[in-house]
């Protein structure tokens, strides 16, 4: 945060802050609170857009642009919904031992596709309900409701049957079939889940799987600096858009001497060398357009600007510096890198809007361009939708640089605290809440 804005950046910010936000009062369900992955239209409800969305529920209304009684009124409709919905082994269910499917339908919330029971987007999903038993903390019958209900959704999820007789947790399940093969090991956005699940007081999971998970780390040397790998940007976001991550340590960044958040800092500058360097000598690379993430990616073409004729990905978890990478850059990225970046991120925005002044859609950045692609247009491939979960990263992230609001108000869930905690996290805000708790109670 080293940089103020002037008039203009604020505005722009602001602009695309509020941009953002409106995805979730065009793409969403108001008769069950479901929102839809994508902006195009017949796609399914993404159970993690959804926990977005209600987390920027609450930005909004600190923010003026919904009333405190419609964003309670959204926030209980889709509580209510995943409460009341049918847990089973039938393909129409929404859920299975508490957890609920990635994907589900728009009208009825039955599964989608051949989605899988998943973990990761779960968590995602109860991350935004308890930001919201957080948040609405009156005595009103709603908000007591709000909180009976995301307290009975949270209590529900048998986080120990996803161990699957491992030590870490499993990615997912499908009822004809069982569970996935993979497992949340190695750094990625599963902090988060490892937070809830060793919080849970019906089906938690030992310290042990922590453990395990965090043993299985890839470290990697950024000019002298060590910093945990994990190439797609997102997975240096995602935990962190609730879980303020400034000096506090769980055992193995106390060990080096590090934390998650300078971590993302690290994470930021490889990402922008990594554009500057450009060995695939991909079109519109450079130290301030960069984004490389999971997401959409043009379809085969040998078509290209750059006289290369590289492979095109369709969707992929591009990253950097390993890759992959096939020329397409993610636009939300420099945005959502304020809370750790405020000058690369400015510097970012600026540059990219600079150079695609028409890449914004109805305000919003698009999933995902590729300038290397040759169309009409300077952009190249621009991908023909928005993705919800991008909208509530930006929403949160520009509001914890604005003001710090949805750090400070995980800071009160006894959930979270309890969870990182179990894990080893000591420092920072966990001992400044403590030392204020024992005075409180002393006092």
């Amino acid at each position: 945060m080293l940089q103020r804005f002037d008039d203009t950046d604020a505005a722009l910010i602001d602009r695309l802050q509020k941009s953002a936000f409106d995805y979730f009062l065009k793409y969403s369900n108001p008769e069950n609170g479901l929102v839809a992955d994508t902006s195009i239209p017949d796609v399914p409800c993404s159970i993690a857009a959804t926990g977005f969305a209600l987390s920027s529920y609450t930005v909004a209304v600190e923010r003026g642009w919904i009333t405190q009684a419609e964003a309670a009124g959204r926030t209980i409709t889709t509580l209510r919904f995943f409460a009341g919905s049918h847990q089973g082994r039938e393909r129409h269910a929404t859920g299975y031992r508490g957890f609920y499917y990635h994907f589900l339908h728009m009208d009825t919330g039955h599964r989608a596709w051949n989605s899988e029971l998943s973990t990761i987007d779960t968590t995602l999903l109860v991350a935004g309900m308890l930001t919201a038993a957080a948040y609405f903390d009156g005595a009103d019958p709603i908000e007591t409701e709000i909180r009976e209900l995301v307290k009975f959704i949270y209590e529900r999820i048998d986080w120990h049957w996803a161990l699957n007789k491992g030590q870490t947790v499993c990615m997912g399940w499908k009822p004809g079939s069982g569970f996935l093969r993979w497992r949340w090991q190695g750094y990625d956005e599963a902090i988060l889940l490892y937070t809830l699940a060793l919080a849970s007081p019906t089906h938690p999971i030992p310290q042990s799987s922590y453990d395990a998970f965090v043993s299985s780390y890839s470290w990697m040397l950024f000019g002298k600096q060590p910093y945990l790998y994990a190439g797609p940007f997102f997975i240096h976001l995602f935990s962190h858009a609730w879980v303020d991550f400034r000096g506090i340590q769980d055992r193995e960044m106390a060990a080096r001497d590090w934390d998650y958040f300078r971590n993302t800092e690290v994470s930021i500058a490889v990402q922008r060398d990594y554009a500057e360097r450009n060995p695939g000598h991909f079109v519109g690379y450079n130290r301030n357009v960069w984004g490389f993430s999971a997401s959409d990616g043009p379809p085969p073409t040998r078509n290209m600007r750059s006289g290369r004729h590289p492979k095109v990905l369709g969707y992929a978890a591009r990253g950097a510096p390993l890759g992959p990478d096939d020329g397409t850059i993610a636009p939300w990225a420099a945005l959502a890198a304020l809370p750790y970046d405020r000058q690369a991120a400015v510097d970012g925005l600026e540059a990219l809007l600079a150079a695609y002044p028409n890449l914004l859609c109805e305000g919003r950045f698009p999933g995902g361009f590729n300038p290397s692609v040759k169309t009409a247009r300077p952009e190249g491939w621009v991908d023909d939708r928005c993705v919800a979960i991008d909208q509530g990263l930006l929403v949160m992230t520009i509001e914890n640089d604005r003001s710090e609001f949805i750090w400070s108000l995980m800071q009160r869930s006894p959930i979270i605290r309890l969870g990182l905690e179990r894990a080893g996290f000591t420092g920072g805000w966990l001992e400044q809440a403590e030392t204020e708790s024992v005075s409180r109670k002393t006092a």
